[in-house]
């Protein structure tokens, strides 16, 4: 599997961490920066090119990562046709694919410790989309909604 990953300065850390560990588990991964820890850097332009590459990679998932993971989440929903969540939990990282599709999950650095932030982006990556009738329901609305506004 691609994943596309993003940070801010405050992610920067965990993005690190998060390359090594899904090289190792074979995964490509593809790191849309910043190249540089840079305490004053923005994290929308970043975010929003690790989203964009999601969408136009079938298949593939993304995370973007800063001190809380809100602004990076809010960053990659701004694509039109990506369903960013944050995910503070392995539940909320589970629920994110198995209900949501979400392909982007937002992870706070500061929030977790590097193994328990491991833990999740593992349960995200590691779950699937059920398909049932009523997620696809919601999901077709929201993009009904993305697709007249």
């Amino acid at each position: 599997m691609r994943i596309h990953i993003a940070s801010d300065h405050a992610g920067f850390e965990l993005k690190e961490a998060l390359k090594t560990h899904f090289s190792e588990r074979g995964n490509e991964v593809i790191d849309h920066g910043p190249e540089t820890y840079d305490p004053a850097d923005d994290y929308p332009p970043t975010c929003q090119a690790c989203a964009e590459a999601v969408l136009a990679d079938p298949g593939s998932l993304g995370f973007v990562l800063g001190g809380s993971g809100n602004g990076e989440q809010i960053a990659a929903n701004q694509v039109k046709g990506i369903r960013a969540a944050l995910c503070w939990s392995e539940e909320t990282a589970e629920l994110a694919r198995l209900h949501n599709n979400a392909q982007v999950a937002g992870i706070g650095a500061r929030m977790h410790s590097t193994e328990d932030a491991i833990r999740i982006a593992d349960k995200f990556v590691d779950t699937a989309f059920t398909g049932e009738e009523r997620h696809c329901r919601r999901i077709d609305l929201l993009d009904e909604y993305d697709q007249k506004h």
